[in-house]
């Protein structure tokens, strides 16, 4: 049974009547160009927005999820988080406990960890890079363990060093149990990564299926509007502009 799925999801000028389906243990990435749909789908189900459509988690409606309930199952990462207040990196991520109302001490370390963060702590977050700070968010959400991680293009002000790096916390998030979506624009890093791909275009799943199905040159072109080479055999893939 899927964790989650999502069935003729409506959201005017946004998403038009887009299904999916989450498997278990599963990174499943969403993929596609700029406004093509990907984070208002992300934000439906993180329940940031409304949207008309069908919504279940291993097949019961997600609505009838208690906030609490859907908070301690399904953790959202935005592309963009504000920084209003000079927190220590430490008591951000401590916040990612709030869901279970407790302050975990080992949950909160393992996230440090994960999340490649531990020399940061004792600096206060509004003075990090964007990178710096993007990797701070990760550990926030990794510290409440949900079991769906939703995270909308976590590696866009990463290096190389950290964007594998973080690719490989999510990846090993993806097993029996829990399942994660990620956005990325990156698609030699979705070929890399991911175990399934949905390309959205224009708020439509244009492909949705494993990576050879969905990232074909054709497709891509029909897609993006340019010619791109792919080479899936390659180790690591190959997928960028001819």
């Amino acid at each position: 049974m899927a964790l989650i799925a999502v069935k003729d999801l409506y959201l005017p000028k946004r998403l038009e009547h887009v299904s999916l389906q989450l498997d278990d243990g599963e990174l499943l990435g969403l993929i596609g160009p700029n406004g093509s749909g990907k984070s208002s789908l992300l934000n439906v189900l993180g329940n940031v927005i409304n949207a008309e459509g069908e919504l279940t988690m291993q097949g019961e409606p997600i609505h009838a999820l208690t906030d609490l309930e859907r908070a301690r199952q399904i953790g959202l990462l935005p592309q963009e988080a504000a920084v209003f207040w000079s927190l220590l990196v430490e008591d951000v991520v401590a916040l990612g406990r709030l869901p279970w109302r407790d302050n975990d001490s080992a949950m909160i370390n393992e996230a440090i960890d994960k999340a490649g963060i531990r020399q940061l702590l004792g600096r206060s977050v509004d003075r990090l890079s964007g990178g710096e700070r993007a990797r701070v968010w990760l550990a926030r959400l990794l510290a409440g363990a949900p079991r769906v991680l939703l995270v909308d293009e976590p590696v866009a002000s990463l290096d190389i060093h950290h964007q594998l790096s973080v690719m490989d916390v999510l990846k090993q998030h993806a097993i029996p149990g829990q399942g994660v979506i990620v956005a990325l624009h990156d698609l030699a890093l979705a070929a890399r990564f991911c175990d399934r791909l949905c390309l959205l275009h224009e708020g439509k799943v244009v492909a949705i299926g494993e990576t050879a199905e969905v990232l074909t040159e054709d497709i891509l072109f029909r897609t993006y509007g340019i010619k791109v080479e792919v080479d899936l055999e390659r180790s690591p893939p190959l997928v960028m502009p001819a």
